[in-house]
């Protein structure tokens, strides 16, 4: 296990999620590139400042000690390590936890190879990142005397994984616990032509955020209608604490272990879930799915039903299903 990085000392940092990310002098795209970032590099986060971009709705920028980051290209990342706990708790009478990744990122090694998953085979350096979602299941120390947690998916290729404890934060009820769950009129609005998601009680407003829907274009420009988010009304049938979703989930090309707060509404695979590897809210980024930020998509996960016990943070419904996920156009 190699040595925890150093990140910099500072409440909000960023992690750059673009490959290749141009640091520009000032908020605006056609300004002068003073460095180059790379994947993973971690800035201090100091503010969002507006500025041309391109052909794109996103005109939002970060403002680094470095320069201007156009702010889809960092994920907004803290660096919270925790004290390693000395046995884990009992979790409805099985001994495990679910815990959230609270640095930038954290280095994992596998515990049970070969690897299985596509994401660890085809990753030099594999690495969990802040805000993914995992079940922990075993401790141990390494020859050095640092603790390590052995993460155990639920719902992968079955892969074990081992990794700085400190890097970890154990949810607690409070992560979960149901809210108004009193109230029973509840409904959530996705807009795609605005890119946004309101969950109303009872025809009112309570909660509203920016999301990214299925993608309308690929890499090369063409129309993919495949991507699209279904429209219509569409009753929540699963909520999983923690998914692993790849390519045969929503229609191709991805392997993203650890996805957080997941409620799935459509089909087989279509979910609002959080998301860590773009911060592109408010633009068509998806296979298929409703990309929220980690918060956004915590608060939902837990207003919406059915509610979801910790053991086995999994529940599936039958029809008529829980909360009705309405998709519209405007």
């Amino acid at each position: 296990m190699t040595q925890a990085p150093t990140f910099p000392e500072a409440e909000r940092l960023g992690r750059v999620v673009g490959g290749r990310v141009d640091v520009k002098a000032r908020p605006d795209i056609d300004s002068q590139t003073v460095e180059v970032l790379y994947d993973d590099a971690v800035v201090e986060w100091l503010r969002e400042r507006v500025g041309p971009a391109g052909l794109t709705r996103n005109q939002r920028w970060v403002e680094t000690e470095r320069g201007h980051v156009w702010s889809p290209q960092l994920q907004p990342v803290r660096n919270h390590p925790n004290v390693p706990l000395g046995v884990l708790p009992e979790t409805d009478g099985e001994r495990g936890m679910w815990a959230e990744v609270s640095v930038p990122y954290v280095d994992v090694v596998i515990g049970n190879p070969p690897a299985r998953s596509p994401y660890l085979r085809e990753s030099q350096y594999p690495r969990l990142y802040y805000s993914q979602i995992l079940w922990i299941d075993e401790i141990r120390q390494d020859e050095s005397g640092r603790t390590l947690y052995r993460i155990n998916e639920r719902y992968g290729y079955g892969d074990l994984l081992w990794a700085a404890a400190e890097a970890f934060r154990p949810l607690t009820e409070e992560d979960w616990a149901p809210i108004h769950p009193d109230v029973e009129d509840k409904r959530v609005i996705i807009d795609l032509t605005y890119q946004t998601m309101a969950c109303l009680e009872q025809g009112q407003e309570v909660y509203f955020c920016r999301i990214s829907s299925g993608a309308k274009f690929d890499a090369q420009g063409n129309v993919v209608d495949k991507w699209s988010t279904p429209l219509g009304p569409h009753p929540i049938w699963r909520k999983v604490f923690s998914l692993h979703m790849s390519g045969g989930t929503t229609g191709g090309g991805y392997d993203l272990p650890g996805i957080g707060w997941t409620c799935l509404f459509s089909g087989d695979g279509v979910a609002i879930h959080s998301t860590f590897w773009h911060n592109d809210f408010g633009e068509t980024r998806s296979h298929g799915c409703v990309n929220a930020s980690p918060d956004d998509a915590r608060w939902v996960f837990r207003w919406t039903t059915p509610e979801v016990a910790a053991k086995p943070g999994d529940v599936t419904v039958s029809m008529p299903g829980g909360t009705i996920v309405e998709v519209v156009e405007s």
